[in-house]
């Protein structure tokens, strides 16, 4: 559904409108006082960010990025781009979570000990700088997903502010838009741990591996969603629908070819299903509940 029509459609139902529910969100940063972000540059948590900015000023308002070899080096220059823009008080922390066991062995709550091993170093920053509430990008589409990392949040006492006020992804792109935000069109971009298929241990070397594959596809000339999963010496790749076509044809698929080979990928997939979000999710045959 296009932007303007989730608009259109909230007034005829009566159900409040994005611009509405910006201001539900922005009186309950004020309810709270101040706040520390868990900020990773992507469309969810730069908006809140920027409003959070706007709404409590400089001195109450602390994002954090956790950096890992999870995090692509491009999401982690994007923040800070972000945050110099826009003169959002920023920090960048380590996070070990490749050092757990329990995360590197990659089962299918990974996310869980991945959030867990963020949480447990942003709460204490939050409490030592006197800030009221630490809080994430989790908007309302996303109580819908199969997401484990939102049990670590509510362990920690962590919010999410987007969900309660009932902003969806679309109406974040829109306010993101009228806000003058960059990201308002950026694709998703979850860490580089969700190209491995569940079981398949999590290390430095694949998700090198998988960066480095995305980064020689967008230099070809791949825009909009995608995806590198990774199968070993295979890479299987989601494209958005309106790029699948132009990279299946003859000269399409000897560059695809070309590009990950560069990477380290002696054979390439290409999903005819296209991109979708937790396609791995679908194939360990996980839902949402």
């Amino acid at each position: 559904m296009p932007l303007a029509e989730t608009h259109g459609s909230a007034r005829a139902s009566g159900a409040p409108t994005a611009a509405e529910k910006e201001v539900s969100l922005q009186q309950w940063l004020i309810d709270h006082g101040s706040a520390l972000i868990g900020f990773s540059g992507g469309v969810d948590s730069t908006y809140l960010a920027c409003v959070a900015l706007e709404t409590l000023g400089a001195s109450r308002v602390l994002a954090v990025t956790g950096v890992s070899p999870s995090l692509s080096s491009e999401q982690r220059a994007l923040a800070g781009d972000i945050a110099t823009r826009w003169r959002l008080p920023w920090l960048v922390i380590d996070t070990g979570e490749l050092d757990d066991p329990h995360y590197s062995a990659n089962p299918t709550n990974r996310c869980y000990f991945c959030k867990h091993e963020l949480w447990s170093k942003l709460v204490p920053i939050a409490t030592t700088r006197g800030l009221a509430v630490v809080v994430d990008g989790t908007n309302a589409d996303d109580l819908a997903d199969y997401r484990p990392g939102a049990r670590a949040a509510h362990e920690h006492g962590v919010e999410s502010p987007l969900a309660i006020v009932g902003l969806a992804k679309d109406e974040i792109r829109a306010r993101s838009r009228a806000r003058g935000l960059p990201t308002w069109n950026q694709p998703s971009a979850p860490c580089l741990a969700s190209r491995l298929p569940y079981g398949t241990p999590v290390t430095t070397a694949r998700l090198q591996r998988v960066e480095t594959a995305e980064v020689a596809l967008r230099s070809i000339g791949v825009s909009g969603d995608l995806r590198v999963r990774d199968h070993g010496d295979m890479a299987r790749i989601e494209f958005g629908a309106a790029s699948l076509s132009t990279w299946l044809s003859a000269s399409g698929r000897e560059r695809i070819a070309a590009a990950l080979a560069g990477a380290g990928y002696t054979r390439v997939a290409v999903d005819l299903a296209g991109f979708r979000s937790g396609s791995l999710n679908v194939l360990a045959g996980i839902d949402a509940a």
